[in-house]
């Protein structure tokens, strides 16, 4: 059975293990844009884990922009209780976790989050090999986004809460 809670400091390392084994170099959240986040916005950081052991997580702070911005990846701001939506900038789970609906879990407790917050969408951005996965995770392919980040193609992905 899965744990879901609030991202700690004392759980950095294994995020971190997970956000490479997750997003090529250039995708990836350096330590200090994750150990910010934690401090920062750690009510938007879902964490799964089993006993002591992190097996995933979910993370993104909450935006007025319906489509993320690729400054959001730099320039943490911390979570305003009237934004409109709640952002995904990282959903990965580790490796031997993977197949088992984890993913979709995390996307479901950041979802509730961000309904007890009164956000109206959870927005993010995918690569278009992992459009099918959100999309049965009733997300929307809204086109291609205007991202440049790690010189990837992304597609804007919005569901409606």
């Amino acid at each position: 059975m899965f744990k879901f809670q609030p991202a700690k400091p004392n759980q950095l390392d294994a995020i971190m293990t997970i956000e490479n084994q997750g997003f090529t170099p250039d995708e990836a959240a350096s330590r200090t844009s994750m150990a910010q986040r934690i401090e920062q916005i750690s009510d938007t950081f879902i964490v799964a884990s089993q006993g002591s052991q992190v097996l995933g997580y979910a993370v993104g702070p909450a935006s007025n922009e319906r489509y993320l911005t690729d400054d959001l990846y730099d320039h943490l701001t911390t979570n305003n209780s009237t934004d409109r939506y709640q952002t995904v900038l990282s959903l990965a789970v580790a490796k031997d976790a993977r197949g088992k609906g984890l993913g979709s879990k995390l996307l479901t407790k950041l979802a509730d989050v961000a309904r007890i917050q009164n956000r109206e969408a959870i927005t993010l951005t995918c690569l278009a090999k992992l459009v099918p996965f959100y999309e049965r995770n009733g997300y929307v392919n809204e086109g291609v986004s205007a991202s440049t980040h790690a010189g990837e193609t992304w597609y804007n992905m919005i569901k409606s809460l």
